[in-house]
């Protein structure tokens, strides 16, 4: 469901000792975005497209969002567990050892919407956009994903943004996905955090199985949930925090009611287009648009489509026949 813009006049009341009202708070409409309102995080400049480079996809406008001029206060019923035991982990290739050659060793298959491009666009390389790992577990009342990153800092000055996406009928195209923009904090908290929905089942462009770019789309285009401003029927509904053990360097916490018992599950970490509306990626970009982060590879180096590294998906709560699009490959 969808949220209109609310609009409020300013009554000017003019009377003989001519006093004015105060105006009322403005209360913003929000587009479905992991890109916080504010502050504004400016890219560094070897981050930055060139004009020549502007993609050929219609793009999707996004309004501005004026936060509320009240403190808003949102009281919490329910918060997450701090420790969970934590399921088996899924591994991603990681370019830490093929930094210095400004590389990619494997594992970007674009035409599958898989990525490895932990680097900017001048192939510098950024150790807290490189996934390495990320789990499942779960308790009464959440679900818990915790992602395994090379570096050690999520709250990079890039502005990094980490999602979990939920593919809840296993045929590739995304049905929710649950975002997060710093800053981020040890302790749980909701304030950061987003929930989006697919609803006109359009992520995976024409099919979820391979590129079909360059092809329009508007990826999760309802926003359910925004911790920030108390959007949503759940105010306990999902929860992100930091450092939460050994092989967490972000971790996640979200409704088992959202997801229920069965779903593909996959991980993003994103400081380069920042943009659910704009899911999946590789449906945004062609190719030869998009660049490539492996030295051998026709399309090398990286052009429009950078900072973004994303992880295979993994079925929970079902067999699957193993050929489900975007599915990992057996281990």
């Amino acid at each position: 469901m969808k949220y209109p813009i609310i609009n409020f006049s300013l009554a000017l009341i003019i009377a003989l000792s001519v006093t004015a009202c105060k105006p009322r708070a403005i209360v913003p409409h929000v587009q479905p975005t992991l890109t916080p309102a504010a502050p504004t995080l400016t890219a560094p400049p070897s981050a930055t497209l060139a004009p020549s480079l502007t993609p050929t996809f219609t793009p999707i406008p996004s309004a501005t969002i004026a936060l509320p001029t009240a403190t808003i206060t949102i009281s919490h019923l329910l918060t997450p567990a701090t420790d969970v035991k934590m399921g088996d982990l899924v591994h991603d290739a990681t370019s830490v050892d093929t930094a210095g050659e400004k590389r990619a060793p494997y594992g970007d298959s674009y035409q599958i919407n898989l990525f490895e491009r932990p680097f900017l666009q001048d192939m510098s390389y950024v150790a807290d956009l490189d996934i390495a790992s990320y789990n499942l577990g779960k308790d009464e009342k959440f679900y818990y994903v915790s992602i395994e990153l090379v570096g050690t800092n999520p709250n990079n000055s890039l502005g990094i943004n980490y999602a979990v996406e939920l593919d809840t009928d296993a045929d590739g195209f995304g049905d929710l996905v649950v975002a997060a923009h710093p800053p981020y904090s040890a302790d749980w908290t909701a304030t950061n955090v987003q929930v989006a929905q697919d609803i006109n089942h359009d992520t995976g462009g024409l099919s979820g199985e391979r590129s079909d770019a360059p092809l329009p789309g508007d990826g999760y285009e309802t926003l359910l949930f925004d911790g920030g401003i108390g959007l949503g029927d759940d105010p306990d509904l999902a929860w992100v925090r930091i450092s939460a053990g050994n092989k967490a360097t972000v971790q996640f916490a979200f409704k088992r009611a959202l997801a229920e018992d069965r779903f593909m599950l996959g991980v993003l970490a994103d400081a380069g287009p920042k943009s659910i509306a704009d899911l999946d990626y590789a449906d945004r970009f062609t190719e030869e648009e998009a660049g490539s982060p492996e030295a051998g590879e026709d399309f090398y180096p990286l052009k429009l489509l950078f900072a973004v590294d994303n992880v295979c998906r993994q079925a929970y709560g079902f067999e699957g026949t193993g050929e489900e699009p975007q599915r990992c490959p057996p281990s």
